[in-house]
């Protein structure tokens, strides 16, 4: 006799249900710790002096891990603590793998390591491999004769004909690219200072040498790198000189077009290297690189095939430089829908760049631009990375004089170039003349007048002050779904005042919208099933505890975050 249908369907459902408890679930494996991170980029001799000696150092960075935790931060960019002449203030290396005495020991470091783990915090180092200091021993070594075995390590060439250099490139400061040694009767090229050698990247050993500095610093614990100035590792072997575009630069030389020193397809060759060394190491470690990318096609290419770079900078948006609802907008569908599928990686401010509230700050409404600057930075999806004191909405402050200027870019373009040394001054952690920075009279850099109104000290009591935003939405993006993990859709791609985008995890929904001009706007959000959002977080504050869905109003520069039903 057959079985009828209903107890076939019992069989059937007793048989799945006991595979489904005979059976270990799979598990889905944990996302990488960088793609929710906030990443902190640290100045070492401007974040906290522990000696008296007017110059931060890495016991002052281990003195304010408790205040990095509190805040939120994930893990800590440190810009290069190595051994150096201190042309460029530390990107111009003569030892990859020590810690300049100025900023402490190596034993300093470890414990920094160790005390930022105990904090969940971890340790990015700056890996400058463009180039190194002409006070290396590889170039002493290198320039030492023409048969030196490190002399192709670097880059020496003939000139084209009695005192002209090889080409007509120029360096990233102007001036010609190329510097005549008179010892081997040869010139050397250096993309940024004279000071500053290019390695050989054409060399395998150069190759060799750098990977090994990677190992060096991964053996110390440390959780990934951010790699300096990538995209100019290689050059036209065959010397082809630059473009010109119209007009000089602020150096006073003719402006060039870096056509034959930037962007070669090799680079990409070498970040696979990079990743295969760090890949080998536990805990997910992380490459991120400085890459000013000129289209959202370029930046692509630095992730790969999931085997390059995990995280990218993004300059197209940190130097967007106005506050445009389209512009942001255009720019983050783009690399929202990059064709790598790549984490995103965002920021607006730099040890590079002015501080973002000067650039796309009004004068008038900078503080309340800053809450609005640091809303986008901070609910899009993506990974932020942030700079020390841009919680506080610290200012640039240029030099007044030339004869301040400690930064050598100022001095070479003086007055047009005013140099880096205004978004790189101390941090401000108390309203004092001292900034409670250091104890010394007179610290590396002044420090600025602003540190009367912004500071630590006097913003963590002020509930609306810009620190308190950032921690607000510091602590928004870890704890809810949507804006930990969710998608992004920019909403109402026409409005040209506001930037509207939904993050969307499961049924957790929150809508972030941006007024981007000086005036009152309205913008109608076109969401099904929801009359009424809860505000999670609105600048400027407003008592209301929700907002209507369909027609969202938002004052001057204002911003709302609203959790849907």
């Amino acid at each position: 006799m057959k079985p009828s249908l209903r107890t076939c369907f019992a069989a059937v459902t007793i048989t799945i249900s006991a595979l489904a408890h005979a059976a270990p679930a799979v598990q889905q494996k944990a996302d990488p710790w960088w793609k929710h991170a906030v990443i902190y980029e640290i100045y070492p001799r401007s974040f906290q002096d522990s000696n008296g000696d007017g110059v931060g150092d890495i016991n002052g960075i281990a003195s304010r891990l408790d205040y990095l935790h509190d805040l939120g931060i994930d893990a800590i960019w440190i810009t290069p603590m190595y051994p150096s002449p201190g042309i460029d203030y530390g990107y111009d290396i003569s030892d990859y793998t020590a810690i300049d005495p100025e900023y402490g020991s190596m034993a300093d470091f470890d414990r920094l390591v160790a005390e930022a783990k105990k904090r969940n915090i971890r340790v990015i180092m700056d890996y400058v491999i463009n180039h190194t200091s002409d006070q290396h021993p590889w170039f002493k070594e290198s320039r030492s004769s023409r048969t030196n075995p490190k002399r192709d390590w670097y880059i020496w060439r003939d000139g084209k004909a009695p005192g002209q250099p090889p080409s007509n490139w120029q360096s990233w400061f102007g001036h010609s690219a190329w510097q005549y040694d008179e010892k081997t009767k040869q010139y050397y090229y250096h993309y940024f200072y004279v000071q500053q050698p290019d390695l050989n990247w054409r060399n395998p050993q150069v190759h060799v040498a750098m990977e090994d500095v990677l190992r060096f610093w991964m053996n110390k614990g440390v959780a990934g790198f951010r790699i300096d100035a990538v995209s100019r590792l290689y050059e036209d072997p065959g010397l082809h000189d630059d473009p010109y575009a119209p007009g000089t630069n602020v150096y006073g030389d003719r402006n060039i077009i870096h056509k034959y020193t930037d962007n070669y397809p090799q680079v990409n060759d070498v970040l696979k290297e990079l990743r295969r060394v760090v890949d080998k190491y536990p805990g997910d470690p992380v490459l991120v690189t400085e890459a000013d990318e000129p289209n959202i096609t370029e930046l692509t290419k630095l992730y790969g095939n999931g085997d390059e770079v995990q995280l990218p900078m993004d300059f197209q948006i940190a130097d967007l430089n106005k506050l445009s609802a389209p512009g942001f907008r255009k720019l983050f569908n783009e690399v929202e829908n990059n064709t790598a599928h790549g984490q995103p990686e965002y920021f607006f401010s730099n040890h590079d760049q002015p501080r973002q509230w000067d650039r796309y700050g009004d004068g008038v409404h900078n503080d309340q631009i800053a809450k609005l600057m640091a809303t986008l930075l901070l609910t899009t999806r993506g990974t932020p990375q942030m700079y020390y004191g841009e919680e506080l909405g610290m200012r640039t402050t240029d030099p007044a004089r030339v004869e301040d200027v400690h930064d050598p870019i100022g001095k070479l373009g003086w007055p047009k170039e005013k140099g880096r040394d205004g978004e790189r001054t101390p941090m401000q952690w108390t309203g004092s003349k001292d900034a409670g920075f250091t104890t010394a009279q007179k610290p590396w850099l002044p420090i600025p007048p602003s540190v009367s109104s912004y500071n630590v000290e006097s913003e963590r009591k002020d509930p609306n002050s810009i620190f308190n935003a950032y921690k607000r939405l510091l602590s928004l993006r870890k704890t809810e779904p949507a804006l930990r993990d969710g998608s992004y859709r920019a909403i109402d791609g026409d409005d040209p005042n506001i930037f509207a985008f939904l993050r969307q995890s499961g049924s957790s929904r929150v809508v972030v919208a941006l007024n981007m001009s000086s005036e009152p706007h309205s913008i109608a959000l076109h969401l099904s099933g929801a009359q009424h959002a809860e505000v999670l977080y609105a600048s400027p504050a407003q008592k209301q505890q929700s907002v209507p869905v369909q027609t969202l109003s938002l004052e001057p520069f204002g911003v709302v975050i609203a959790k849907l039903p």
